[in-house]
């Protein structure tokens, strides 16, 4: 498992304990790119987060997708190793 599947894999662990609902779609020439990987509901919020490993850095499309869906009321997330807690912080 590559260091950023172990991350998604406890993105997933920590959005299935808070029964949120979410889904990963696929950029694999059928959706879009820059998507976030998780595109979430959780308490009336839409959330979006990107998986990173390491010091592993969004790109200009990720980051254009995250800011529109700031700007759309939304809250987004780009989850590491370091500092996964803060989802589940905020999911409680």
């Amino acid at each position: 498992m590559t260091p950023e599947a172990k991350v998604k894999a406890k993105v997933k662990t920590i959005l299935k304990d808070a029964g949120a609902y979410y889904a990963m779609p696929s950029t694999g020439g059928y959706g879009s790119s820059g998507v976030p990987d998780f595109l979430v509901c959780h308490g009336a919020k839409f959330i979006g987060i990107e998986c990173k490993a390491g010091a592993g850095k969004t790109t200009a499309l990720q980051d254009k997708n995250l800011r529109d869906i700031e700007k759309s009321g939304g809250v987004t997330f780009v989850i590491n190793e370091n500092n996964i807690h803060l989802l589940k912080e905020y999911l409680v």
